[in-house]
């Protein structure tokens, strides 16, 4: 696990025991540092080992803390806690912070944070593969994968590759990204901020963090990221899905939402030095990530595509987009009122199959502009689109939605789509 004597000695009170909590627990006591630890569940906290107290930082003193870590799930804007926190002057701090105070102690290296609405877990896991093939000691972390304080740290010369969520860059204050990269910022998490704008300026914190001989990647293809990059005063590139002309050479990145994700991915080598060759063979050998326009496989000659991590319709749209003729599964709990960024790509969907909380809402809003049918849940719906389709045709799951009506998390929901589609390649055999 990465530690630092930056922590020996020091208070710190952690809310929130969930993977990267607890990693921050170990690794904070591993470096000397005296814990609080707290969670709800009982069996959260009975996960924690070594020297730790346990206490709900709502009812101790923490002006005597030298740090609050927050668990990114932990909402900044309506949790006490967050009130409590300033008024006893403590900092508070996310996991991702602790790893920027720790970089001075660990082996000399760079770091590449990626941050945006979507494709940023698509982006990382791209970038983190351009560095392994490139032979360059690479590893992914932040919002994605393991948490970052629970790796083993990189040796002299390594990348660590950061996606960062708008909670994460919110509990951050000096990660020093040798390369910050914005995808794109689209309508989300509305409900953790007082407007759009402000969501926007969540992300614009990374490149305040950054000195001013450290690079920042910007895909100018939406009016929120073309004025961050306008207040970019350091080494700005500025890049676009339009310069990607031909994605053929690269089957894990299809679609226009790629070719975003692939000029993002190119500024960001060129920026750590790798060359031309280099990058075309990382491409080319991306295999994608699960849950992302995840090829599943034909059944009876029909594609299944999962995408369950489209939780809102603009990140579905690219997916519409990458298809010709689509089978579309959408539902869960909506996060908004309309479908209006999947809408330039309707005519590419020969049917719509509305599913969960807000079925039928999806299907009132479809109506008319698509045949649309509602089912109480995925497995209904999907064997109603497998039943409909044709050869050559694409089932996609791409909800458009949150999962947690039926479903843990959107890994669930894709993990449960892939059995589906099991049983019914076994029901064909």
């Amino acid at each position: 696990m990465i530690t630092s004597d930056a922590f020996r000695g020091k208070r710190y009170a952690v809310l929130g025991l969930a993977r990267s909590g607890l990693a921050t627990v170990r690794s904070l006591v591993a470096s000397g540092a005296e814990v609080t630890a707290w969670d709800s569940k009982e069996e959260a906290r009975a996960q924690v080992e070594g020297d730790v107290r346990f206490a709900d930082p709502m009812e101790i003193d923490l002006s005597s803390f030298d740090g609050l870590v927050l668990s990114p799930g932990v909402p900044l804007n309506t949790h006490p806690i967050a009130n409590k926190a300033r008024d006893a002057n403590v900092p508070i701090i996310g996991d991702i912070e602790l790893f920027a105070l720790a970089r001075a102690s660990l082996p000399p290296h760079k770091v590449i944070g990626i941050t945006g609405t979507n494709g940023k877990s698509t982006t990382t896991a791209l970038l983190h593969h351009m560095m392994q093939t490139a032979g360059l000691p690479s590893l992914m972390g932040g919002n994605i994968g393991l948490p970052i304080l629970s790796q083993q740290p990189l040796p002299e010369g390594g990348v660590y590759v950061l996606e960062l969520s708008s909670y994460q860059i919110d509990l951050t204050h000096s990660l020093d990204c040798d390369v910050a990269v914005l995808t794109n910022i689209t309508p989300d998490h509305l409900d953790r901020y007082d407007s759009f704008l402000d969501y926007a300026a969540a992300k614009e914190r990374l490149f305040h963090m950054q000195h001013a001989d450290k690079v920042s990647v910007v895909a100018v293809d939406d009016d929120p990221c073309r004025m961050i990059a306008s207040r970019i005063h350091h080494r700005l590139r500025r890049v676009s899905a339009k310069n990607i002309t031909d994605q053929s050479r690269w089957p894990s990145l299809q679609g226009p939402h790629n070719a975003q994700n692939v000029a993002c991915a190119i500024a960001a080598c060129e920026a750590i030095g790798l060359n031309s060759e280099t990058i075309e063979r990382g491409l080319a050998s991306y295999p994608g990530l699960a849950h992302r326009m995840e090829r599943l496989g034909e059944v009876g000659g029909i594609l299944f595509v999962n995408d369950s991590k489209a939780t809102n319709p603009t990140s579905t749209a690219p997916a519409l987009g990458a298809y010709p003729a689509i089978h579309w599964l959408l539902g869960g709990q909506a996060k908004g009122d309309d479908l209006d960024a999947c809408l330039p790509h309707i005519g590419n969907v020969r049917a719509a199959y509305a599913f969960g909380e807000d079925g039928a809402k999806l299907a009132a809003i479809l109506k008319g502009k698509v045949a649309v049918s509602e089912y109480a849940d995925l497995k209904a719906a999907t064997e109603a689109a497998s039943a409909a389709a044709q050869p050559g045709e694409t089932v996609l799951l791409s909800p458009a939605c949150a999962s947690f009506d039926q479903f843990r998390d959107f890994e669930h929901r894709g993990d449960t789509f892939r059995e589906i589609v099991a049983a019914l390649r076994n029901r064909g055999s």
